[in-house]
């Protein structure tokens, strides 16, 4: 007969007896991975046109979509911040967006409480749309109608990417909870 160690046993959770998640790794994971997609703009892409999506707001939407408690509204300033510091936006682009955004959330959310993957996605198109017009008015662009085509392909990309960014999310969500710490 097996011999089960007592020790080794967990719940459908990922908890043990004495042992708790740790609180620094369930609140930093959100704020380091949409940070870390802050940086993208470094990665050696080379495009005649806009194609990458802006990871770090789609990240800040899965993140935002799948914990609503995780990132209060104020979260756009300072994730928009550091967002402005490596997009190569105009300073303050990525804070009033990321705002306006969670914002947007904030609302939509109470006034339809219930939601599945089909509003998420649907409002996170949206936002993601608003988003890319809002960045391109604020960078100074020129908003004519052949030059307001060149982004189609990065609102396209950026709309159809994000259920697989929601799954990373929940990927990223099951690593911060299942990451424990010894009680004492």
């Amino acid at each position: 007969m097996e011999r089960i160690d007592p020790r080794s046993r967990r719940d459908k959770f990922g908890s043990k007896i004495n042992r708790i998640h740790s609180p620094a790794l369930a609140y930093s994971v959100p704020w380091l991975s949409i940070m870390l997609a802050s940086l993208t703009p470094f990665l050696p892409i080379i495009a005649p046109a806009p194609v990458l999506p802006p990871l770090a707001f789609l990240l800040l939407l899965g993140w935002r979509f799948l914990r609503p408690g995780l990132l209060p509204p104020w979260a756009g300033l300072p994730l928009g911040m550091f967002d402005d510091l490596y997009s190569g936006q105009p300073f303050g682009s990525g804070i009033l967006l990321f705002s306006l955004a969670l914002l947007a959330v904030e609302i939509i959310e109470f006034k339809f409480p219930w939601r599945n993957v089909w509003i998420d996605w649907l409002t996170a198109g949206g936002l993601t749309v608003a988003y890319l017009i809002g960045a391109a008015l604020i960078s100074g662009g020129a908003i004519k109608p052949l030059e307001s085509t060149v982004i189609i392909p990065q609102v396209l990309i950026s709309v159809l990417l994000f259920p697989l960014l929601a799954r990373v999310v929940a990927g990223l969500d099951r690593f911060r909870l299942t990451r424990i710490r010894r009680i004492g």
